[in-house]
């Protein structure tokens, strides 16, 4: 019984869907403005502030010096001690650990001729 009834009313949702068309639906050129509102607004919240961050972060990096206090990606912090292209060594207390650490891998840079923020 199930089973006849299912073709049946596929069968006449088809015909419907087939039959309604003919007259152009309004809005459709509400639809081709909202469009490219739609991509700008995309561009303007997500990659704009993207490229705005990875600006800075490789300016970041290029001004990189030895003395500089960072911490990694992983939560290590230390003090860079060279400088290499792609990688930093780092002296990492309490046991002066020497590691050699990727720049890939810095995730912030603290100077100490930065001044520190007074606490409110």
């Amino acid at each position: 019984m199930w089973g006849q009834q299912r073709p049946r009313m596929i069968e006449s949702n088809i015909i419907a869907f087939l039959f309604q068309g003919g007259q152009p639906s309004s809005g459709g050129g509400l639809g081709l403005l909202m469009l490219p509102l739609l991509l700008v607004a995309m561009y303007v919240v997500m990659i704009l502030p993207q490229q705005r961050r990875q600006k800075r972060w490789q300016q970041m990096i290029g001004e990189l010096k030895s003395g500089d206090r960072i911490t990694t990606q992983g939560g290590i912090r230390g003090s860079i001690i060279a400088i290499k292209d792609d990688a930093v060594h780092l002296r990492v207390p309490p046991d002066n650990l020497r590691l050699e650490i990727a720049k890939s891998a810095i995730l912030s840079v603290i100077r100490d001729e930065e001044p520190k923020k007074a606490e409110k």
